[in-house]
């Protein structure tokens, strides 16, 4: 006899009893595992930069439970983030983009991927990979924060504010400090897991830990 499957919400509590997670990847299954391997963790694939760089934008203005639900859509749509090809995105491309409902349909961020594409293709040209000239912005090395509640965490810092900076001159869009932070936390250059979060010590003591790129 086929047992029945775990209702959500019991799961989540059952969850909770053995672990605990930061506050906002409590709020479904999609959100505790993207929380759980990969946010936070250190990053310097330039594939896996570039496809957090265009997710962070897509997101201003929604919630990022929102992206993660589009996020294998926009993978195809994406080619696999590819920013060869996405510089090479035509009119027709655009109209494509802005035709899929798997994404966020909006013409600004859509036209901004690709010119993100470009101006990203130029700092790898410039700096050898995009990963170098990110992760100047933290002198190669994770700040560790110690936040105790997700109301700790603040929307910018001054390192995303010099990191948004530098990207504006270079031209790309929708890259705000606050669009930058986010991008810092979620490829690892910032630790801001809580410290009660079971990934807080994981990533602390093991800032090099790297092995969620496996699945991308």
């Amino acid at each position: 006899m086929r047992s029945r499957p775990v209702p959500f919400s019991q799961r989540r509590a059952l969850d909770e009893i053995f672990m605990n997670r930061c506050e906002w990847a409590r709020v479904s299954d999609l959100d505790a595992e993207y929380h759980d391997k990969e946010w936070g963790v250190v990053s310097t694939d330039d594939k896996h930069l570039f496809e957090m760089l265009i997710l962070e934008g897509a997101q201003a203005g929604l919630s990022w439970n929102t992206i993660l639900k589009k996020r294998d859509t926009y993978r195809q749509a994406y080619y696999g983030f590819n920013p060869e090809r996405v510089a090479r995105f035509t009119k027709k491309s655009v109209a494509r983009l802005l035709g899929d409902p798997g994404i966020v349909r909006n013409r600004l961020k859509v036209e901004a991927s690709i010119i993100n594409a470009k101006a990203f293709l130029e700092v790898q040209e410039q700096y050898g990979s995009f990963s170098e000239f990110a992760w100047s912005f933290v002198e190669g090395e994770p700040i560790v924060n110690h936040w105790r509640t997700l109301r700790d965490i603040p929307a910018e810092t001054a390192e995303s504010q010099d990191m948004s900076k530098a990207l504006k001159q270079r031209g790309f869009k929708f890259v705000g400090p606050t669009i930058c932070y986010a991008f810092m936390q979620s490829v690892g250059m910032v630790n801001d897991h809580g410290v009660s979060c079971f990934r807080y010590r994981e990533l602390a003591t093991d800032p090099d830990f790297c092995g969620f790129l496996d699945f991308l």
